[in-house]
């Protein structure tokens, strides 16, 4: 979840360079040619039904291409620290999507965190539009300023975080039929697929060296994050623990994405982003603070 926040400001400066479908078919082939080894079954693994291929679609369309261009779309409408926050309801929208489809129970403390989550959201709609970058990044990092609609980005970063809480829902069901390094190769595989058609339309007109060089390292280093590490240590830990318990870690993801929003990429915190911010964390506090349970 470390990672996710960190990629997920740190595209900004990608998206300022590279088209966003364009950005993302290079992420999803960047990631195919390091990890082709890890599509092979295990010999101990069992041979896939038409329900776990339909999830594997499923997680690749909805958590992984379908969340990466939201995202990619949202933040380079709205700011980093804007998205940290709206990425802060995550567990809330979790528990809601595990109501709807897992029929699970919603309790006060779960609904008070669902309503802090939407008074942060809220309170990004009267933040002004500022600029994101400063004379030290904007150089490096090729960082753009914040475009005149905010509100659309924040909206787009919200979708993402409806495929997220289809993602946690769909991978734990996955991760007791495949294993984490497969399900990553495959859903990554998809990715590619599907955004191969706007990838090569955009490629053709594209100016390549018009990048700078230290963007093409920031690329790289997006789509191992992206499509590997992050996908490979969520599969693992979702083996081991509850879907729900997971959930608690989802606080770490809008928190660096804020901080290397302020650090890296030169943002400032206004006190209407502060008190969202504040908000959200206490929504994910009440949403994922551990309950007492009965003693045997």
């Amino acid at each position: 979840m470390s990672l996710v926040g960190c990629y997920v400001a740190l595209s900004k400066p990608l998206v300022a360079a590279i088209p966003v479908l364009l950005l993302a078919w290079m992420r999803f082939g960047i990631a195919a040619l390091a990890m082709p080894h890890w599509l092979k079954r295990p010999a101990d693994e069992a041979p896939m039904t038409r329900r776990t291929r339909g999830l594997v679609f499923l997680e690749s369309f909805l958590g992984n291409f379908m969340f990466s261009i939201c995202m990619l779309f949202g933040v380079s409408m709205t700011s980093a620290v804007s998205a940290g926050v709206i990425m802060a309801s995550i567990p809330a929208v979790v528990a809601i999507t595990s109501w709807i489809f897992l029929r699970e129970r919603i309790t006060l403390r779960i609904a008070g965190a669902i309503g802090c989550a939407a008074a942060g959201i809220a309170l990004l709609a009267f933040t002004p539009v500022h600029a994101t970058s400063t004379a030290a990044t904007a150089p490096t990092l090729g960082a753009a300023q914040t475009s005149g609609t905010p509100w659309l980005g924040n909206l787009l970063v919200f979708c993402a975080v409806l495929c997220e809480s289809a993602y946690a829902v769909i991978g734990k069901s996955l991760t007791g039929r495949l294993g984490p390094k497969r399900i990553s190769s495959l859903i990554n595989l998809w990715g590619f697929a599907l955004s191969t058609p706007f990838g090569l339309w955009f490629a053709w007109r594209f100016d390549f060296a018009s990048v700078h060089v230290g963007t093409w390292f920031l690329l790289v280093a997006y789509a191992m994050a992206a499509s590997i590490w992050t996908v490979w240590l969520w599969m693992t830990g979702l083996r081991n623990v509850p879907a729900s318990q997971a959930g608690v870690f989802t606080v770490m993801l809008p928190v660096s994405a804020a901080l290397v929003g302020v650090l890296v990429l030169g943002e400032s915190l206004s006190m209407l982003q502060l008190a969202a911010f504040a908000a959200a964390l206490v929504g994910v506090m009440l949403a994922t603070w551990p309950t007492r349970t009965a003693k045997a």
